[in-house]
């Protein structure tokens, strides 16, 4: 269970050594948090360092977020069963031994595979975190504990972009991970010295079958979704990595129904609200996680901002969530949750619309800057209430699962959304490019399409002339903005819908809650 509050076996922690204890969590999440942002902004460097495609820059970003999603539930549960403490330092030892292997890897594929070592220690130490801050502090304080855990890692995933933008900048995108070291030592030290040991009351096995299945599934999920842009559907691989992830998610389903501590109850699912609320998370979250990755992408390679500006351009976002944080809580006690979810989500699809609008040039605070507080306005109003309806929809002892359960769908919602809008990009960015070729010599027309699965990171053919380099850069940025807009546009499609969800099923009169 992610936030633990369903039992702990030990005590709480001595009084003096709770803020050490809520410091460790702090910095151990907040390189998880960062590493989950942070890489956004370094892609186009990636990509011109390692000759790299789009697909490949996107398992850099989807191996971490696959692996963090698919094993998110079972790492709560490890620290339950063999000691949080113990489980919480193997995941930050993990994903600091990780961090450096993405600093020294040699080629892309190094890269990723390090990537997905650094979700396997995230999985462990992000539910870790929580379960510690529940176990050490009374039920009075835990609240408050678990408030400050929440501002303070919300900052830090905000400022990660920027101090990544500002180190890939200076020295290089290798610096980016390598921030974690020091976070590491310092997390080590006050975790040994002030963290007691403690574990919950369950005795069940732990269901790694089901963690497997579920890595199985979305890996090979994603998978034939990435492939599917650049060889096409009919492919057998394609088609075979679908049929492979269809059979690995039944299989997923029959082991959570039949074993006895199951990673996911689906009998949760019978609450509406609770199954409204995830369904709102899903499409929400899709439309945030899938978009906002192409945007490092835009403000980089088309727009021309450095990586510490394109780092930068959210800040304005994360801020105006974390000041209405408190006034947005209000919404609830006022109007109930209903109201906010259908309301937040449609001013995040403005935001969104907002986004489809610029094209090539302009200023960010007339072309972005509108959007991006829209944003940020729309997810203040929807997440408070948000948390509140998955934490009020069962029964107050399955709330460690239902808050588990919630973030991993988020996680799980931003790692597929990439893996489709990557599939809407690349459809979109051949079909805008084609025109390239009443422009160029067949020579350099044939040199640029060798590239399309690059997107914006196509390098200009040294055989073309100035008129025809000019020319080059135009379409090539052209294109992607053609295809940007369509992944504006159904984010805030998938935004309505959550909005819709909302409407449809939270509020409405509830079947039998879970027991």
């Amino acid at each position: 269970m992610i936030l633990g509050t369903a039992s702990t076996a030990d005590a709480p922690c001595a009084v003096q050594a709770r803020p050490m204890v809520l410091a460790a969590t702090i910095f151990a999440s907040s390189m998880a948090f960062i590493d989950g942002t942070v890489v956004n902004v370094a892609l186009p460097a990636l990509m011109h360092e390692f000759t790299a495609n789009a697909g490949q820059v996107q398992w850099v970003i989807e191996s971490y977020a696959l692996f963090l999603a698919a094993l998110l539930l079972a790492g709560g549960s490890a620290g339950d069963r063999y000691g949080r403490r113990r489980v919480f330092l193997t995941g930050v030892m993990l994903f600091a031994a990780a961090s450096v292997w993405c600093s020294m890897a040699a080629n892309i594929h190094q890269l990723i595979i390090a990537r997905a070592a650094q979700g396997v220690g995230g999985a462990l130490l992000v539910p870790g975190s929580l379960a510690l801050i529940t176990a050490s502090f009374p039920t009075d304080v835990r609240g408050k504990a678990i408030g400050t855990w929440s501002g303070y890692t919300a900052i830090t995933a905000a400022l990660g972009p920027v101090m990544g933008g500002f180190l890939i900048e200076h020295w290089s995108w290798r610096a980016a991970f390598l921030v974690n070291i020091p976070l590491t030592l310092v997390v080590l030290l006050l975790t040994l010295r002030y963290v007691p040991e403690s574990r919950g009351r369950g005795t069940g096995p732990l269901d790694w079958l089901g963690a497997a299945l579920a890595s199985t599934g979305l890996g090979f999920l994603v998978f034939g979704l990435i492939l599917s842009s650049t060889i096409g559907w009919l492919n057998s691989r394609v088609i075979g990595s679908l049929l492979l992830a269809a059979i690995a998610s039944a299989a997923f389903v029959l082991q959570e129904r039949r074993h006895p501590a199951p990673l996911v109850s689906l009998k949760l699912f019978r609450s509406r609200d609770f199954a409204g609320a995830n369904l709102l998370t899903f499409l929400l979250y899709a439309a945030l996680g899938g978009s906002l990755y192409f945007l490092p992408l835009n403000l980089i390679q088309v727009q021309g901002y450095t990586a510490l500006q394109a780092g930068a351009a959210l800040l304005p976002m994360i801020l105006t969530m974390f000041l209405l944080s408190r006034w947005a809580g209000t919404l609830v006690d006022r109007y109930g949750a209903k109201k906010p979810l259908m309301i937040g989500p449609v001013i995040v699809a403005l935001g969104f619309g907002l986004f489809a609008l610029p094209a090539i040039g302009g200023s960010y605070w007339l072309m972005f800057f509108p959007a991006v507080m829209l944003l940020g306005l729309g997810m203040a109003i929807s997440v408070a209430p948000l948390t509140t309806t998955v934490m009020n929809a069962l029964d107050g002892s399955l709330a460690g699962a239902a808050s588990g359960i919630n973030n991993a769908v988020s996680r799980l919602a931003a790692l597929l959304a990439i893996a489709f809008f990557g599939i809407v990009m690349s459809l979109a960015f051949r079909y805008a490019l084609a025109g390239l070729d009443h422009k160029v010599s067949p020579m350099v027309s044939s040199a640029v399409f060798a590239q399309w699965d690059r997107l914006a990171g196509i390098d200009v053919p040294v055989m073309a002339t100035r008129e025809e380099h000019m020319a080059v850069k135009s379409s090539v940025g052209n294109a992607f903005i053609y295809g940007f807009r369509w992944i504006m546009l159904l984010s805030a499609a998938l935004a309505l819908a959550s909005s819709f969800s909302a409407w449809r099923l939270i509020g409405r009169p509830e079947q039998p809650q879970a027991k």
